[in-house]
């Protein structure tokens, strides 16, 4: 088969980016497609491809303002030609999946979510606090047209992938489509425990963007004095540090060799956000430490809390909670953050990290990569 592989964009490593990876380990010789792409800041496996932009591309500084052309994203990604493609598969939060497909060829999308700042998250994206008035009025013009557009471009999609019981939920409620599951990799070779004393500060590696709510464990951290190590950049970086004290270290995007030795000797790992899955806290989880997470979204699939956080509402069975991998709190405020970090002190002691590394083993990148495999072979028939 001749294979496009579609990614939104390439400007840093994170989860949907290391799905890439496999989907390119998998076809080595596919052509890549992407609206925008900043050389050096994706894996040589990745910047090795035959890359191919949109119009985006010739943008000054695009990597830093793409949230401004949002508006333009639908027709840039319509302006690729995917004639003579046997398969397409797109890698899709935003507009990947919109692609044209020629008559003939068969479209495989993995999505990681609907369009978050469209539909679930359009209030948290465009609050008063995170945007100004101008951008909330634009948006409120253009988000029913694009809204549509993301509806009716789904219909291009033969059969979709989801990373998450949570996003093919949302896959149904918007597109009126039903999709497999197949969480992402995990590198658990990579990610391994390393023998060393435990530190005394908590970790977040995370995009600094709104729907992260990093400001609640910048926020809950400072006021119970607890040192906390931000691993991040992104458009709220400004923001969360001017919140900052002493004790509160932000260091960007690091190596991933630093951030795995940060992994290694923290505390907890702290993920804040109703995120769609979540790969970084199985990352933690596979360097055998526990994870302190808000008790919605992809979290309900990667982190199993204790007895005293569990509560049945979150669909997990109770009797898990017997090898806990970490602690649920149930709202997103700094209180109820707080709350949990003093409950996690109370039984720090409990959790085994070789219990909480084989939490995360079934996740490995080679299992994602068999599972993409047969999907395509059991659906592709057509080319």
């Amino acid at each position: 088969m001749k294979v496009a592989l579609v990614h939104d964009w390439l400007t840093a490593m994170r989860g949907g980016e290391k799905c890439l990876e496999i989907f390119c380990r998998l076809f080595p010789d596919a052509d890549l497609f992407t609206l925008f792409h900043s050389p050096g800041r994706v894996s040589p496996l990745i910047e090795n491809r035959r890359i191919h932009t949109s119009f985006l591309q010739s943008v000054p500084f695009i990597e830093k303002r793409y949230r401004y052309f949002l508006p333009l994203m639908p027709r840039a990604i319509e302006t690729f030609c995917f004639e003579g493609y046997d398969l397409i598969l797109s890698s899709s939060h935003c507009v990947a999946k919109g692609v044209r497909r020629p008559a003939g060829s068969i479209h495989i999308c993995y999505c990681h979510t609907p369009m978050r700042y469209l539909w679930d998250q359009y209030d948290l994206y465009f609050s008063a606090e995170r945007s100004g008035w101008l951008t909330r009025a634009v948006m409120k013009r253009l988000a029913p047209r694009l809204r549509r557009w993301d509806v009716e471009s789904s219909r291009g999609v033969d059969y979709f992938i989801a990373n998450s019981e949570n996003v093919k939920r949302r896959i149904r409620r918007h597109y009126g489509r039903e999709a497999e599951v197949i969480p992402p990799p995990v590198d658990v070779e990579f990610f391994t425990p390393e023998k060393g004393e435990v530190g005394p500060y908590f970790l977040v590696v995370s995009a600094l963007v709104p729907n992260k709510r990093i400001e609640l464990a910048v926020e809950a951290c400072h006021e119970l004095g607890y040192p906390l190590i931000v691993v991040g950049d992104g458009p709220m970086a400004g923001v969360l540090k001017r919140q900052a004290t002493p004790s509160i270290r932000f260091t960007g995007w690091l190596s991933s060799e630093d951030i795995r030795s940060l992994y290694a000797r923290c505390r907890a790992f702290l993920f804040t956000g109703e995120d769609d899955f979540g790969i970084t806290p199985l990352e933690a989880q596979a360097m055998g430490r526990p994870v302190i997470a808000l008790a919605r979204g992809g979290a309900l699939e990667t982190v199993v809390p204790d007895r005293e956080s569990w509560k049945s509402e979150t669909g997990i069975p109770a009797r898990q909670t017997d090898r806990p991998t970490g602690v649920f709190f149930h709202e997103p405020t700094v209180e109820a953050l707080m709350s949990a970090l003093r409950h996690f002190e109370t039984i720090e002691h409990r959790f085994d990290s070789r219990s909480i590394r084989s939490h995360a083993l079934p996740f490995a990148a080679g299992v994602f990569l068999d599972r993409i495999r047969r999907f395509i072979e059991d659906h592709a028939h057509r080319c």
